[in-house]
C-alpha cells in the first residue's frame, strides 16, 4: 500500500511503481468514481469518448445503410457529399 498526500489545489502524485504497473504516461485520462468515501482512478481512451458519442447517434438513428453492395454505398456517399456542399455553399 502507497500513501500519497493531497497537495493545495487537491492534486495526488501517483508513485512511480503503481504508474508503471498500470501503464500510465503523462496525458493519460483517468475516470475517477467515488463509492462511499473511496476515490477509484480508471485510465480510460479518447476512443470511449467517442464510441459514446457515435452510439448515441446510433441510438438517434443518424446512420445510412445497410447497403446491399459498395456501388449502393459509393452512391449514398455522393448524395450525402452534394447534399454538404449546398449547405456550405450558402
Amino acid at each position: 500500500m502507497a500513501l500519497v498526500k493531497v497537495k493545495e489545489k487537491y492534486q495526488v502524485t501517483l508513485p512511480a511503481e503503481m504508474r508503471e504497473k498500470a501503464g500510465l504516461s503523462v496525458g493519460d485520462v483517468l475516470e475517477a468514481t467515488l463509492q462511499g468515501n473511496k476515490i477509484t482512478l480508471t485510465p480510460k481512451s479518447v476512443l470511449d469518448r467517442d464510441l459514446t458519442r457515435a452510439l448515441k447517434e446510433i441510438d438517434a438513428g443518424k446512420t445510412f445503410g445497410p447497403f446491399d453492395s459498395a456501388t449502393d454505398l459509393a452512391r449514398s456517399l455522393h448524395r450525402e457529399a452534394k447534399k454538404f456542399k449546398k449547405k456550405s455553399a450558402r
